[in-house]
């Protein structure tokens, strides 16, 4: 029996293996509700990664799951009418997205290699001759335009090698009488999806950044020829639009997800939006101003958070202002050494090394936005970001990019800039550094956008209310928007003490 007060979330590369926007918003939801026991299950890379957050004593079970590593199962692929019925399923799994006039139903297929992943044998079957060639067959069929790539063996062996990963958590079982909250669109569903279409368990999915839209983004830099892209861009397409049309209820962060879940196939009555929210205990006001003309930026040093815009439009601050510093506040994951070396290269180039600095993690990140002027960010894709609110949050205005929900978060107390011209990002923070009062104004007004809209409390009672709701309780969640006098009363809860985090936009 489904009780509302047990959860299986699913998260996918965040919580709790790294730091960054999504986690903390974890962190925070599992700690807001000490009533609820959540089992977690994080889809990593090889599942020796350690854990880095300090998990609640209501987070009675957490499993790691790796999508690279040893392939998981019997290594022994079905035989005789059991391996008939796969390569069945598997064309028609192949069709349902490479080739749309096929009319192959994507779930339908994907339901039935889940029945295969439980039995431990989807991962052998997969990487079997008959499954090769009948992916050669499909992507060389006359009409495709896969064919004209002329794809080959080894890209046939590329594609493979990364459908069979991305399969993996589809042999998870989740345990029966919870609730499944998927923390992205993306392989994080898989587990929830089965769940749903077998054992009947209902099905809640978040966004916050767009999933398929970051995948099209990242295979743009990608090595492997057009067939295996276009191939996993199908799979994941297809896989988005699922999700969406089989969720009992969608949770988009802003309404700008909202709008692209509606277009992609979601049903508008599913979907109910959440804002993200911050604690107003961590991120006061902060205070004075530096003496030097300060740009600060908080995240993870990740190509998404497009760095060389800002460091393109830093020079041209420095142009105007030579003692402008720029500060940039956050860690660099695994695997992103190169991307940092290749930032601390341009910089050099620009001839701006010596006003940059990579600040590093820091613990108090209220700090982080204490010690700017204007808060920066550039990236090209964003739900709702958690370092704007929370530099809102400290009295700080922000120079930000039209992405995601930015211009929600923002509304009328800072300033917005298209993604990729550092110009116009340029412009604007000069346009803030030189005019004091009104840089203060816009502080003030942030601050009070904060309190007004966004504070942690609501967003966690929000989500209490969506559980009980999917658990079949008579509560149904209505978005209301909150008064100074709320937060004033809120403030003083000891709530707030229970779930303090050292979480950031990260």
């Amino acid at each position: 029996m489904t009780t509302g007060r047990h959860v299986t979330m699913l998260t996918e590369g965040t919580y709790p293996l790294v730091h960054g926007g999504v986690s903390t918003w974890c962190d925070q939801l599992v700690k807001g509700m000490p009533e609820v026991e959540f089992n977690l299950i994080s889809l990593a890379g090889s599942g020796r990664e350690p854990v880095t957050w300090e998990l609640p004593s209501n987070v009675y079970q957490h499993t790691s799951i790796p999508l690279w590593g040893t392939r998981p199962g019997s290594r022994r692929p079905p035989r005789g009418r059991a391996r008939r019925r796969f390569i069945d399923t598997y064309e028609r799994f192949l069709l349902s997205f490479l080739d749309p006039e096929a009319h192959c139903d994507f779930g339908e297929a994907l339901y039935e290699l889940a029945r295969l992943a439980r039995e431990g044998r989807l991962s052998a079957a997969l990487r079997t001759e008959a499954a090769l060639r009948s992916l050669m067959w499909i992507w060389t069929m006359p009409h495709l335009p896969t064919a004209a790539a002329r794809p080959t063996v080894h890209d046939a062996l590329t594609a493979t090698d990364l459908l069979e990963h991305a399969l993996r958590p589809l042999g998870v079982r989740l345990p029966e009488g919870s609730v499944s909250h998927s923390t992205g669109s993306g392989l994080a569903t898989l587990p929830a999806l089965a769940a749903r279409e077998l054992d009947g368990i209902p099905f809640l999915l978040t966004e916050h950044g767009i999933y398929l839209r970051e995948r099209y983004l990242g295979y743009r830099s990608e090595a492997q020829r057009w067939p295996v892209k276009a191939l996993m861009l199908g799979f994941y397409r297809e896989l988005n639009t699922l999700g969406y049309k089989a969720a009992d209820l969608i949770t988009p962060c802003n309404q700008y997800n909202r709008r692209w879940e509606e277009r992609g196939g979601a049903d508008p009555d599913k979907i109910r939006t959440v804002y993200n929210g911050v604690d107003p205990h961590a991120f006061p006001h902060a205070g004075p101003e530096p003496e030097v003309p300060t740009l600060t930026w908080c995240g993870r040093i990740d190509p998404i958070k497009d760095l060389e815009t800002l460091i393109h439009a830093y020079a041209m601050v420095r142009a105007e202002l030579p003692e402008t510093r720029l500060r940039l506040f956050g860690p660099v994951p695994a695997g992103g050494e190169a991307y940092k070396t290749r930032l601390e290269k341009l910089a050099a180039e620009l001839g701006v090394t010596d006003g940059l600095s990579f600040e590093g993690r820091i613990s108090e990140v209220w700090r982080a936005y204490a010690a700017g002027h204007v808060v920066m960010l550039s990236s090209i894709s964003e739900g709702f970001p958690f370092s704007i609110i929370e530099a809102m949050s400290c009295g700080r205005t922000t120079v930000s990019t039209d992405v995601g929900g930015v211009s929600e978060a923002v509304g009328d107390t800072g300033l917005v800039v298209p993604p990729r011209e550092p110009e116009k990002m340029a412009a604007a923070a000069l346009t803030l550094l030189k005019d004091d009062e009104w840089r203060l104004a816009l502080g003030r007004l942030s601050r009070q956008r904060v309190i007004d809209r966004f504070t942690l409390r609501r967003s966690v009672d929000a989500f209490r209310t969506i559980y009980h709701e999917l658990a079949g309780l008579p509560e149904v969640y209505e978005p209301t928007v909150e008064t100074v006098v709320d937060w004033t009363v809120e403030l003083r809860d000891p709530w707030y003490q229970a779930v303090a985090t050292d979480g950031t936009g990260w």
